[in-house]
């Protein structure tokens, strides 16, 4: 009996993981190959979706259409250094392309700065270049104070971005403190804790914060993790 309940535990959080996972390869070497098999396990497991970089957005489209498993990719990636209006065409071309979850990084040196109107305006350029699509604002939390973490956290919610996302995985990791903090300040958003997610134990502690997707380039080896405990 006692086995059995174990067994229904493990396939209950492997469920929850499944179903929060974006699926992810970021690499910059990544091939036509690579991303292939990315949507192959996605596809086979379930995830939510794949984040991949926009050159590879419309293959993955195209391996996907049919599937459940959505397509993200990212602007402004890594360092969220680039011109307004160019996130604003990358946003746009990859809507195009056939992504449907943008995953952007806003000006963190502007952030600092005390920029606030130009954070606003670029996040307002951007929502309006994804269109309908998942809008997931990138705040790169191991570079900020909790203050500007809250303030940036804000800042997307102003501007109709449905998700908050922990980090880019460049410049440290999730924390649960982080997914704490950004859950209190905008319970209305989406949280995406992303970076350093190689574990099934940490991933199912950044659910438990509050967090409702996880980016991670270990989604497969974090689910064998689980069946392994069956």
């Amino acid at each position: 009996m006692k086995c059995n309940e174990e067994k229904i535990k493990i396939e209950n959080k492997k469920k929850l993981l499944v179903s929060a996972i974006d699926h992810t390869n970021l690499v910059a070497a990544a091939s036509s190959k690579d991303v292939a098999l990315l949507c192959e396990q996605a596809a086979e497991h379930g995830f939510a979706a794949v984040c991949i970089n926009p050159w590879h957005v419309r293959h993955a489209a195209l391996l996907l259409k049919g599937t459940e498993v959505k397509v993200a990719t990212v602007v402004g990636f890594p360092l969220g250094a680039n011109t307004m209006a160019s996130k604003a065409y990358e946003a746009g071309e990859a809507v195009a392309n056939g992504a449907v979850e943008i995953d952007y990084v806003i000006n963190i040196a502007a952030l600092k700065e005390g920029m606030d109107s130009y954070i606003a305006e670029e996040l307002s350029q951007v929502r309006c270049a994804a269109g309908g699509a998942l809008l997931k604002v990138i705040l790169e939390t191991a570079l900020l104070s909790d203050e500007e973490k809250r303030k940036a956290a804000l800042f997307a919610l102003d501007a109709g971005a449905d998700m908050v996302k922990t980090s880019t995985g460049f410049n440290g990791g999730a924390t649960v403190a982080d997914v704490v903090l950004l859950r209190e300040t905008v319970p209305q958003l989406g949280i995406k804790a992303s970076g350093g997610i190689r574990e099934a134990d940490f991933a199912l502690q950044l659910l438990a914060a509050g967090a409702v997707r996880l980016g991670t380039s270990n989604a497969v080896k974090i689910i064998q993790e689980l069946e392994s405990l069956s």
